[in-house]
């Protein structure tokens, strides 16, 4: 072989290298999604205990209301030194009544899903802006000062 047929291959092999470390990670979070255990807890028919056996113990529960079971799941894609995206999302909430029934099975996906974008690089708090050297040098007296819980002069 030639010189340059050899530079020729050599380049399309650091070419496809450098493409293949390209490509997107693809990551499932949270809950597995089985269509058909999903498609089986039936309300008025299933109870708390029927669930947890078919579809396992949830992500989390609600604290306050109708007692309610949420499993999520999550489907991430990410690029190389990029921030993961949401790719696929659903959740399904398991509605119970007092006495553990099973009321509703429902299920959302990214339609529900709000994607907050903050606004500037600082949170605003309460109470007095401060610079950098008042918050150096603005304890400077305050300790042993009558009042402030040190020792007083006396």
């Amino acid at each position: 072989m030639n010189r340059s047929k050899i530079l020729g291959l050599a380049a399309i092999g650091v070419a496809a290298v450098a493409a293949s470390g390209c490509t997107s990670i693809r990551e499932p979070r949270g809950y597995i999604v089985d269509a058909a255990l999903v498609q089986s807890v039936q309300p008025g028919i299933d109870n708390e205990q029927s669930v947890a056996g078919t579809l396992g113990r949830p992500t989390f529960e609600s604290q306050y209301g109708e007692k309610t079971w949420y499993y999520v799941s999550s489907t991430t894609e990410r690029k190389p030194f990029v921030r993961p995206r949401i790719e696929e999302h659903s959740v399904l909430a398991v509605k119970f009544d007092q006495t553990g029934n099973v009321v509703s099975a429902e299920r959302t996906g990214m339609d529900r899903v709000v994607n907050l974008s903050p606004d500037g690089a600082t949170t605003p708090t309460l109470g007095r802006e401060r610079t950098f050297l008042e918050d150096l040098f603005g304890n400077i007296g305050a300790v042993g000062a009558p009042g402030v819980g040190g020792q007083g002069p006396g």
